[in-house]
């Protein structure tokens, strides 16, 4: 879990980078499938996506999410084991994510409508959830560890340092 506003930027750009980039794929690719445009077309969608996706992350589904898991589902038992924790928060991000991104994908294309809707839902969750939980989610929390890591580290020859100068 990052500690700080650099660590949940980070942890942020790795995650929501990756995601929104397989994930822009996927569907550009439901739409058109693996036509000559495929990968310029993903690849003109990604920005647009990307934007949005960390706005909702940072601002709306990642504090309500977090929240809601807090309050409801993590338990005294859940706060002993931090992979527990993890998944269950990236659980609900995925249902999160995957509703307002589904939202945002289907008015880009100019397809709104309740049934589009929730065909779009459907079809981004069954990607994202094994996507986030398998892959990106490990990604991001192995890039954060070592940085995590690193810090804890230029943090200890700091103090050693300091404690030479008292000496």
């Amino acid at each position: 879990m990052p500690k700080n506003l650099k660590e949940e930027i980070v942890f942020t750009a790795i995650m929501a980078g990756l995601m929104v980039f397989v994930m822009v794929c996927y569907n550009v690719a439901l739409v058109q499938g693996f036509t000559d445009g495929f990968l310029l077309n993903s690849i003109k969608e990604y920005p647009g996506g990307l934007l949005v996706a960390i706005i909702l992350d940072l601002l709306v589904v990642g504090p309500i999410a977090k929240g809601l898991a807090f309050k409801y589902i993590i338990n005294d038992y859940m706060k002993k084991n931090v992979v527990l924790i993890g998944i269950t928060i990236s659980v609900m991000m995925v249902l999160g994510m995957v509703s307002c991104m589904s939202l945002f994908g289907i008015i880009m294309a100019g397809n709104v409508g309740v049934a589009s809707y929730f065909h779009a839902w459907g079809f981004n969750f069954i990607v994202a959830l094994p996507l986030q939980l398998i892959i990106v989610g490990p990604i991001a929390r192995a890039v954060l560890g070592k940085m995590q890591a690193a810090s804890a580290k230029a943090q200890a020859k700091v103090n050693e340092k300091a404690n030479e100068e008292v000496d």
